[in-house]
């Protein structure tokens, strides 16, 4: 016997007990987002390495360590799986000129690639829903985001995320802050991890980020970023600031939350809960004004969020007791010549007015097919043997009550049925 295939780590399947959180989640998502004005993008999972070389930072973990790149074998082409979405969805927008009759609101969803060590709530392969607000140069539109997430996060009855908020500047203020950030970094390298280390004149800003429990007092001392800002940047987050306590939304300013991707600037945001534990963050976001520049466009503000899909439906495993369940409205059980002949009309009529029905397949007795129809979860099955089939009736038995069974023409069994789907 061959060797079994699995699975690669990291990379996992989504079986059909657990798809009625994935559609409950994906339907909500697109009910908010349309709420707010956002219209659907989808972009290509395989783009340019090149993109994120540009787009993310050429010293980011995710271009240095993370992505799954590759050479096109037809051509030669450096091409990548996409470790992100908003740099696709920058791309796009520039490639098609979207923004030619102004600013856009956009959202995507689908999975995302990065080469990590799998653990709960991160894997190499996850799914995204993304929101990108093209064009809107205000911190108004940075307040409607955070808004909009707050809205998501009620009607999915998440009570345990918080928001936590910080404003990294703009690039001048970050690239003198650097140099002092450095200065400080380097009177206490001998308490530096590797990682650090490798990151002291590159990135130093993400050190400000490490989890590194040993690090954690020498971090806290560290200079902050916001005490080195100008007043326009402090003007801006102040204006946040005051649409969040205007929308009566609670949040903590954490200093050290710089995110991990090179394109942000002003407004950096997740929103995160302790009920994931070290993996906390559900959704990450900010602002990123000079990302079109970057993509080879014209200067053009932006801003949005991620949402990591895994580690929402972690959070909504606790309520999926509350959450709709796939099953069918009807299990169909046939037996006889003529009923096997009758059934699928008859399944295709029941369709036609609306309700979900499984046809029973592959024969047997009556007693083994009713087993197989209680065990789906199906609210009724409908019965026809030869006595239904040679009167063009129906046998409706409610499987979730204790109703009595009931031989109806088919107008009156939709009725029945439908009273209670």
């Amino acid at each position: 016997m061959s060797e079994l295939i699995r699975g690669i780590r990291g990379m996992n399947d989504t079986l059909p007990d657990d798809a009625h959180l994935w559609h409950y989640l994906e339907d909500s998502v697109r009910e908010v987002f349309r709420q707010y004005g956002y219209r659907y993008i989808r972009t290509p999972i395989v783009e340019y390495t090149s993109l994120f070389v540009r787009g993310v930072g050429e010293v980011t973990d995710i271009v240095e360590k993370e992505m799954y790149s590759f050479e096109d074998s037809m051509n030669g082409d450096k091409l990548s799986l996409r470790p992100e979405g908003t740099a696709p969805t920058v791309r796009a927008a520039l490639e098609h000129n979207l923004l030619y009759n102004g600013p856009q609101r956009l959202w995507y969803g689908g999975p995302l690639f990065r080469h990590e060590r799998p653990q709960k709530g991160r894997y190499r392969q996850y799914h995204t829903f993304g929101v990108e607000a093209l064009g809107f140069a205000g911190p108004d539109i940075d307040i409607e985001l955070l808004v909009l997430a707050r809205r998501l996060w009620q009607r999915l009855g998440l009570d345990t995320v918080e928001l936590q908020i910080n404003t990294i500047g703009g690039n001048e203020e970050r690239r003198a802050f650097r140099g002092k950030l450095i200065e400080y970094f380097e009177r206490h390298r001998e308490l530096l991890d590797a990682d650090a280390q490798r990151r002291l004149h590159t990135n130093p800003l993400r050190i400000l980020d490490s989890k590194n429990p040993a690090m954690q007092t020498m971090i806290e001392g560290a200079p902050k970023l916001m005490d080195h800002l100008g007043d326009a940047s402090r003007a801006n987050f102040d204006a946040v600031l005051a649409g969040l306590k205007a929308a009566n939304i609670p949040y903590v300013i954490n200093p050290r939350l710089v995110r991990g991707l090179d394109y942000y600037n002003l407004t950096v945001f997740e929103w995160v809960s302790t009920v994931l534990g070290a993996q906390s963050a559900v959704c990450s976001g900010g602002r990123y004004d000079g990302l079109f520049e970057q993509l080879g466009g014209k200067p053009t503000p932006g801003c949005g969020f991620g949402i990591g899909v895994e580690r929402l439906l972690l959070l909504l495993e606790g309520k999926a007791a509350q959450v709709p369940r796939l099953e069918p409205d009807v299990w169909l059980v046939h037996q006889g010549s003529g009923a096997d002949q009758m059934a699928p009309v008859v399944a295709e009529q029941l369709r036609d007015a609306g309700l979900h029905v499984v046809l029973h397949c592959g024969g047997g007795s009556f007693k083994s097919q009713m087993r197989k129809a209680d065990a789906s979860g199906a609210r009724f099955a409908v019965i026809i043997g030869d006595n239904e089939a040679q009167a063009g009736t129906l046998t409706v038995k409610p499987l979730r009550e204790s109703a009595q069974q009931q031989t109806l023409d088919l107008p009156a069994a939709l009725t029945l049925i439908k009273k209670v789907v």
